[in-house]
Order: structure tokens, then sequence, then C-alpha cells
């Protein structure tokens, strides 16, 4: 896989290392935080058998997914509003 660089303004870059995970590169971050894979997605790949509980595995997942859609939207309100005091 290859690499690019990009430049981003250094309060963005400030708030991404703090969403960052310790554990996690820049890149495994930003794709957490961007990705257009969902948990719903995930949990349809993952289900099999007789479906049991299923309802409450989807509904979890998609209040998972609700909170993570909640925290990019903040994310992405935050890089607005610094944008525009510059």
């Amino acid at each position: 896989m290859g690499t690019k660089m990009v430049r981003i303004e250094e309060g963005l870059y400030e708030r991404l290392k703090d969403k960052k995970r310790d554990d996690e590169t820049f890149s495994e971050a930003i794709e957490r935080l961007t990705g257009d894979y969902t948990l719903v997605d995930f949990a349809d790949e993952f289900a099999d058998g007789d479906g049991s509980s299923w309802e409450e595995h989807k509904e979890a997942i998609e209040a998972a997914e609700a909170a993570q859609n909640e925290e990019m939207a903040a994310f992405h309100d935050e890089s607005e509003g610094s944008a525009a005091e510059q």
C-alpha cells in the first residue's frame, strides 16, 4: 500500500491527535473516524445461525453507529468553526 502526504492546519492536526488512540496510527485513526464501513455492515457479515437475540445486537450496533456519527458531526463542526475564525 502506498502513502500520500497531506497538509492540514495545526488546529485540525491537534484535534485529530486528541482523537487518535494510543495504539493506532494516524491513518488508522482517520479510517476509524471517516470509514464508510459501518458496524451494521460488520453485523450483517457476522450474523449466522438461528438469529436468536439478533435484534438486540442490531439495536446495540445501530446505537453505537449513531453515537459515532454524532462524534464525527461534532468534529466536523469544530473544524468548520476553527476555519471560520481564521
